[in-house]
């Protein structure tokens, strides 16, 4: 791998990773290798894999795959569900917070086909709660904005969020996971498939990532 000047990477996945982490991780590894492209790629769950398939992915990270017989894990990095919301919000001095608190003000929940919506919807399955989201865009980059635009609490994953939560005005912190599961982040690649330099030395990096932030299996 020591020869690797030129190359191409393709990713594909969850829409979690694009405002903050995979942005980064790009452009670090662009500083070293300014000669190596990228496509980035938003795929649901069963889209990405079957980018793997078709070779218009080299690398994928998913939220909770629905399928994975040709998905060769790499990683399993765990993410707990956080709520977000304006640092005056009156849950925002919380350390975590329980479900039911949560629920109790107005919401904000992504639409069906998103992990975290499944993972909220299981939760209070359980319960005598229920969900009743006033907000319900496909976007996580709305959510996260639109915490900052009225005292209404939004969900999302760690991985979603910026490092330093305040600078972008917002707080965030974990529900408390007696109330609701963790969810996985799965990165992988298609099985048994020999990557390309580029992308052989992309994914080593984001591992080396994902373990020093997360905790990872």
């Amino acid at each position: 791998m020591s020869g690797e000047r030129r190359g191409h990477v393709a990713v594909a996945c969850s829409q979690a990773l694009l405002p903050f982490f995979l942005p980064q991780q790009i452009s670090t590894y662009r500083h070293s290798h300014p000669a190596v492209t990228f496509d980035v790629l938003v795929r649901d769950r069963a889209a990405a894999e079957q980018a793997l398939i078709d070779i218009s992915a080299d690398l994928a990270i998913v939220f909770e795959p629905v399928r994975m017989s040709e998905f060769q894990i790499l990683l399993t990095i765990r993410q707990p569900v956080h709520a977000v919301m304006k640092p005056d919000h009156p849950l925002a001095d919380s350390k975590s917070v329980r479900l039911r608190d949560c629920l109790q003000f107005p919401i904000a929940l992504p639409t069906a086909p998103y992990g975290v919506r499944h993972l909220m919807e299981l939760a209070v399955r359980k319960t005598s709660l229920y969900l009743n989201p006033v907000v319900e865009p496909d976007s996580f980059e709305f959510l996260r904005h639109y915490a900052r635009e009225e005292n209404i609490l939004s969900f999302q994953l760690p991985i979603g969020l910026p490092a330093n939560a305040l600078e972008e005005d917002i707080v965030s912190m974990p529900i408390d996971v007696r109330d609701v599961p963790e969810g996985f982040l799965y990165f992988g690649q298609l099985r048994d498939r020999t990557l390309p330099v580029a992308a052989a030395r992309f994914a080593q990096q984001m591992q080396e990532t994902f373990i020093s932030r997360f905790d990872c299996e």
